[in-house]
């Protein structure tokens, strides 16, 4: 093992941070994942919306800043987005955090975020940090195309039924969960979802990081899965395709016939059953007496 070698005095310097609402990332577990120019942010912001102003105070402490905080929680958002948007009329930086990763993303400063936009006042996200992207990385399920779920309901029966709306996709899956409720997740997905291949990642970036990969229905009674600690996401992969019958088919071109061009109406088709166009058109046109 080597050691890390000091960072390189020659990074580019920063720039002039101008008026405006900076959404800044911040590390989910390791101090180090903290970007160069979140702290350039963070160092000019005139006010800092922060979840919570005491685990904020501690990060910029980590890094020498001070800075003005105003909590902005999920009761909090709407009167932190009113100052925010007064300070920034008045030439003032500032920046919103969350308490660990990129804000916005299944977040209460999403409320201030949508209030710059209807007031026209400039945005600015500053990337960094995600324990969505750095989960779906290290999950080893396909990443090209997924769906963000957030948190799912608290409920048995509500969480059926949301994860019923998400089975027909043909994405990768990706939710946030509670440990205390992270079994029983994992048991209603296996039921409504089948038995995907899946990966359950926690204290990401952290001393004890953590991928467990299986199938949902080892994942249920992995007593790993039972109630562990610290931030979890839950990568689920997406399901077997379903091979669709001729008269699943037929029905479909019928249908579509009666909206679209012949051409129109075997590409539609095409695209729902994920089969190629050109036999699709065919039997389009014998359906209509056509072939």
């Amino acid at each position: 093992m080597t050691e890390p070698t000091p960072f390189p005095p020659t990074a580019p310097p920063p720039r002039l941070v101008t008026p405006g609402l900076y959404l800044v990332a911040t590390p989910i577990g390791n101090l180090r994942d903290m970007t160069l120019r979140a702290l350039d942010v963070l160092a000019a912001a005139d006010l800092v919306l922060a979840e919570d102003t005491r685990v904020t105070a501690k990060l910029l402490s980590a890094y020498g800043l001070k800075a003005k905080l105003e909590r902005c929680d999920d009761h909090a958002s709407a009167r932190a987005a009113e100052i925010a948007i007064e300070r920034v009329r008045e030439g003032q930086v500032v920046a919103l955090v969350s308490d660990a990763g990129t804000p916005v993303i299944s977040d209460p400063g999403f409320v201030v975020a949508r209030a710059f936009i209807a007031a026209d006042l400039p945005v600015h996200p500053i990337p960094g940090a995600s324990s969505l992207l750095a989960a779906l990385c290290m999950a080893g399920q396909p990443s090209d195309r997924f769906l963000f779920a957030g948190f799912l309901p608290p409920k048995s029966a509500a969480r059926k039924t949301m994860l019923g709306e998400l089975k027909a996709g043909r994405q990768t899956l990706v939710f946030f969960e509670s440990g205390p409720r992270l079994a029983a997740s994992l048991a209603d997905m296996a039921e409504v979802l089948g038995d995907r291949p899946a990966a359950v990642t926690r204290e990401m970036t952290k001393l004890y990081e953590e991928a467990i990969r299986g199938t949902l229905a080892e994942l249920t009674v992995d007593p790993r899965c039972d109630s562990p600690k610290g931030e979890i996401v839950i990568v689920v992969g997406p399901g077997a395709a379903e091979v669709a019958s001729e008269a699943d088919i037929d029905a479909a071109l019928t249908e579509a016939l009666t909206r679209l061009s012949t051409g129109e109406a075997a590409s539609e088709v095409a695209d729902a059953f994920d089969l190629p166009r050109k036999p699709l058109y065919r039997r389009a046109l014998e359906l209509q007496g056509k072939g």
